[in-house]
């Protein structure tokens, strides 16, 4: 299990949209508010200065560079856009909150003497430059954000240590026992129960509404035709199949189970008030014309404790394991000595 959370500095993070960096997860992992956190969080930041000095801040000793915080501030800025003026103090404050929480993690890995081979590090950059089109692009990200191959690499190292280290903390953590999953099921009504839901096929026409007169009368031309056709008996799959201008008429239309909520309004209320084996009149959408045929209904009705145990099992555990490294974290914080210059 690795916990995930956000720290832009971390190598992987800084070229993934996606995955998200252990080693920084674990940072902001412990950045779950107090209630004194929270509190202080609504004060306004200390502003930050113009002009940085080269060390902004120690953790037992060693310096928190302007180079690093600058080269994170790029790193969040290719992702993001620009700072706001307006929010520069609060965004540049939680930038250094995070990098000096980063040290603090990297210096418990360092002390642990975990470590980790060229060829896991040559693993991970791998997968990072399989997530750009080409080398140029690579490359480029890397020029955006004021980073070396040389830095990524080590970047890529530290973020892997302190995964190892953050896996080798969990890894004691007990599962939840299905009496907690039980109870969880129990106390959580709510997050089990299923609304109505029908299984429906349609045949689509499209004609958008930005499309001229023309182009609406010919696709209602159409789909009347087809409507004719299907009440007179022919196979709706296979018409849907032949005529259909949406991707599902490689299922003859099938759409599977959906509830309220997911179709747009004038779908769903003509499928919703079908009955299996019925077919509707046209429907005009936004997308253009369709006929629906709903093949079954299903009631609102609350999900059997045995189809979700293991996933109930799952999210408990996960949650343990959060709680855990959050922990750790916070403590490894307390321990370190850090003062800030800024």
């Amino acid at each position: 299990m690795r916990t995930r959370a956000l720290l832009v500095l971390s190598a992987v993070v800084f070229l993934s949209g996606c995955r998200q960096a252990p080693a920084a997860e674990t940072a902001a992992a412990a950045q779950t508010p107090s209630p004194e956190t929270a509190q202080a969080a609504q004060e306004p930041p200390k502003p930050m200065p113009a002009e940085l000095p080269d060390v902004l801040a120690r953790v037992n000793g060693q310096p928190v560079t302007r180079a690093d915080f600058e080269r994170l501030v790029k790193n969040m800025e290719a992702g993001r856009g620009p700072i706001p003026a307006e929010r520069r103090d609060e965004i540049l404050r939680g930038a250094l909150d995070q990098l000096i929480l980063y040290t603090v993690m990297k210096q418990e890995a360092a002390a642990r003497k975990l470590t980790v081979s060229d060829a896991e590090v040559d693993s991970q950059l791998q997968q990072m430059q399989k997530q750009f089109p080409n080398d140029a692009e690579f490359q480029k990200a890397l020029a955006e954000r004021n980073l070396t191959l040389d830095q990524l690499k080590a970047d890529a190292r530290v973020d892997l240590l302190i995964d190892k280290m953050v896996d080798a903390e969990v890894a004691n953590v007990p599962e939840a026992t299905d009496a907690e999953a039980r109870q969880f099921y129990t106390t959580n009504p709510d997050k089990f129960e299923q609304g109505e839901a029908v299984r429906a096929s349609h045949i689509l026409v499209m004609a958008n509404e930005g499309a001229d007169e023309a182009t609406k009368k010919a696709a209602r031309s159409k789909i009347d035709g087809l409507l004719q056709r299907v009440r007179g008996g022919e196979d709706f799959g296979k018409l849907a199949r032949e005529h259909s201008d949406d991707g599902s008429k490689e299922q003859g239309g099938d759409l599977g189970f959906f509830g309220r909520g997911q179709m747009v309004p004038p779908f769903e209320q003509a499928a919703f008030a079908l009955k299996p084996g019925d077919v509707s009149d046209v429907v005009t959408t936004q997308f253009g014309y369709h006929i629906i045929k709903v093949a079954e209904k299903k009631p609102a009705s609350t999900v059997p404790y045995d189809e979700v145990k293991e996933q109930i099992v799952g999210f408990l555990s996960n949650q343990k394991k959060q709680q855990h490294v959050e922990t750790f974290v916070e403590e490894a914080r307390k321990r370190a000595k850090v003062e800030v210059l800024v």
